[in-house]
């Protein structure tokens, strides 16, 4: 299988399997001397970990990250960094039956066309098990970004579950992170609790759509025509799993305005000489950031491991009725913010190292 890397100057390789003994990430192009540890990166891995609510799958995984190469004392060497997470509650028995069928909204029938063979053991690399990688690097772009970029914030949250839709004259930050949903709206995750467990017993799941942010991002990052920032932050998003559609700031909302109404005007002001009355653009102008937050959504497609039978065919060419058993998410999409996080923290260092490569930070004076 080909194509598992990421990235320019800062590539992510991700490898291994759902029910594979371990997971990992080997990260190149990180600059030296970043200070970082196991217990940094550990704390984006528990906020993705399984198991921590019933609103998730109850796989239990520690997720513990060892760091295998390129730290040295606490620092970064700039050297390849090698992350691994072994996997220690797999149950491959609860995938024996579907090992000759194909499960519907699955991976799986196309890794067989392709490839002629597929681990059917909670879908092998398709797995959103994979994602776990996925963080771990980001941690470590992390932890470049606060010695980079130390004004940079990044923070996703939910903004829709199925029928429940995010209320945004109710936004609390705070309450991110005080909820299983990574919902901004402390009050309404009561109800989205019971909405989703409602929808976990009648053996279903459900959609989701996710946005994430990037505050204090500097302007000038970016590259045109091939390596937009937004050309590269919709690529890593819908590179994870079950992310069906990505927006950039008013995103498809866009066909319904007006020139008038989307453009950004512009007046000056501080503290770079030019301030922004709007933000239709989500922070980014022919590809290049312009200093505003960077705002991408996306949606996720509901979990295709359901109870419900469902109709599919098998290897033999024989119409058959599939019911998924494991341990699922009902909502898959709860768990991909802190994989949106990542991705975000990613690509945004891979931008600003490219940029620092090619105009050492030089940028054009207004006023």
């Amino acid at each position: 299988m080909s194509f598992n890397t990421f990235g320019h100057q800062f590539r992510v390789t991700t490898w291994g399997e759902s029910h594979g003994p371990a997971l990992g990430a080997t990260v190149d192009g990180c600059p030296p001397g970043i200070e970082i540890d196991e217990a940094f990166i550990q704390q984006f891995l528990d906020r993705r970990r399984p198991g921590q609510s019933k609103e998730t799958t109850q796989r239990k995984e520690p997720d513990a990250v060892r760091i295998l190469s390129g730290v040295f004392e606490g620092r970064t060497t700039g050297t390849t960094i090698q992350l691994m997470i072994e996997n220690t509650d797999q149950r491959s028995k609860d995938y024996g039956e579907i090992a000759r069928q194909f499960r519907p909204g699955h991976a799986d029938i196309t890794y067989h066309q392709k490839y002629g063979v597929r681990d059917y053991r909670g879908g092998g690399r398709s797995s959103a098990r994979e994602t776990a990688a996925r963080v771990a690097a980001g941690g470590v772009a992390q932890a470049a970004l606060r010695q980079l970029v130390p004004d940079l914030q990044i923070y996703g949250y939910m903004v829709q579950m199925g029928a429940k839709h995010l209320d945004r004259a109710k936004f609390d930050r705070d309450a991110i992170l005080q909820n299983p949903f990574f919902l901004p709206d402390g009050e309404a995750a009561d109800e989205w609790a019971d909405y989703l467990a409602a929808i976990r017993k009648g053996q279903n799941s459900v959609g989701a759509a996710i946005e994430v942010v990037a505050e204090g991002c500097p302007a000038g990052l970016g590259a045109p025509i091939y390596a937009k920032m937004d050309t590269e932050l919709a690529a890593a998003m819908m590179s994870i799993n079950a992310v069906k559609g990505v927006e950039i700031g008013e995103g498809m909302a866009a066909a319904a305005l007006t020139g008038v109404e989307n453009a950004d005007e512009m007046v000056m002001g501080p503290p770079d000489g030019v301030e922004y009355l709007s933000n239709h653009a989500g922070g980014i102008l022919g590809g290049i950031t312009t200093g505003q937050p960077i705002t991408v959504r996306f949606a996720v497609k509901p979990t295709s491991s359901i109870l419900t039978p469902r109709r599919s065919v098998n290897v033999a060419g024989e119409e058959v009725e599939v019911i998924t058993k494991g341990r699922h998410d009902p909502c898959v999409g709860i768990r991909a913010v802190p994989v949106a996080e990542a991705m975000m923290a990613c690509v945004i260092l891979d931008q600003f190292l490219m940029d620092r490569a090619q105009t050492g930070g030089v940028r054009g004076t207004i006023g």
